[in-house]
């Protein structure tokens, strides 16, 4: 090849070209764990549906809990499957596609090669980030979307009734704050992303990253119980998991979120970071 030819070949490299977000989407996509998790969360509403047919009609209590609603219409049974969604499989879901992503390239002995492409260290933790983020927001919306429709046809459209002393809202008024609900339910999650993502980067054991977030949710729940902490208990990463509720009350109340929302994202940018920094520094030999 002529000296000219190599320099042309040379100078056609850029890094903004490697690794494009749409090879991502399509390598994750065709992965087996994307496409069970996404049935499986797709799939769950109507289980729901079904199990709540054949189980007996809720008594009359003068407390009323979400899953004594859930029957009452499709928003309230949308409300309670995210209840019983966001502490577990929504955290299973999201800590599968932002810690497997590049800790499975690490176990293929294939994540070298592609920084021997050379793909930009940082890019490539980007694109596999902005990737792995998307696929969890997919996860987070297709369930109560998916809940949503699943209760309004077994169940009609009615108005949402409030835990606690049942009292009515107007599903007019509701269903634009299902918005804000589905909303607050992706920040929430961001720190799990974020310290699944950062587990990812320093094992080469996917299910080590996947494990190590899910056990931080786990451990964040039980210390939750403990009273004795008192306000300390307010800086665990799920204290805020349920304040969601508040947007479905007669008066919208947002400290609960805002709280929540803040402590969540200041939680998931040192996390972030600290994987970036990380993979910098990291010496890549599988």
């Amino acid at each position: 090849m002529s000296t000219t030819g190599k320099a042309n070949e040379a100078g056609s490299y850029a890094a903004r070209r490697t690794l494009p977000l749409r090879v991502e989407v399509v390598r994750q996509f065709r992965r087996r764990r994307t496409l069970v998790m996404f049935g499986l969360l797709l799939a769950l509403p109507w289980i729901l549906v079904v199990a709540f047919s054949l189980g007996p009609a809720p008594t009359q209590q003068s407390t009323l809990r979400l899953s004594d609603l859930a029957t009452q219409g499709g928003l309230n049974f949308a409300a309670f499957t995210l209840s019983v969604s966001a502490t577990l499989l929504l955290v299973v879901a999201v800590a599968l596609f932002c810690g497997d992503t590049v800790a499975s390239e690490a176990s293929w002995s294939s994540l070298r090669y592609l920084l021997a492409a050379p793909v930009p260290r940082d890019r490539l933790l980007r694109q596999k980030l902005v990737v792995a983020l998307g696929y969890s927001a997919a996860a987070v919306i297709a369930l109560p979307l998916m809940a949503l429709l699943a209760g309004t046809v077994a169940f009609g459209w009615n108005d949402i009734r409030l835990p606690g002393t049942g009292e009515a809202i107007a599903a007019t008024t509701v269903l634009p704050r299902f918005g804000i609900v589905i909303g607050y339910a992706l920040v929430s999650q961001l720190v799990v992303a974020a310290l699944a993502f950062l587990l990812s980067v320093n094992t080469d054991s996917p299910l080590g990253a996947v494990g190590g977030a899910v056990g931080l949710v786990i451990v964040s729940n039980i210390l939750q119980a403990v009273e004795a902490l008192g306000v300390v208990r307010e800086f665990l990463p799920t204290f805020w998991n349920m304040a969601w509720l508040d947007a479905l009350a007669p008066e919208l109340d947002w400290s609960g979120m805002l709280k929540g929302a803040s402590l969540s994202v200041t939680y998931a940018a040192i996390l972030t970071a600290l994987a970036f920094r990380r993979f910098r520094r990291k010496d890549v030999v599988s």
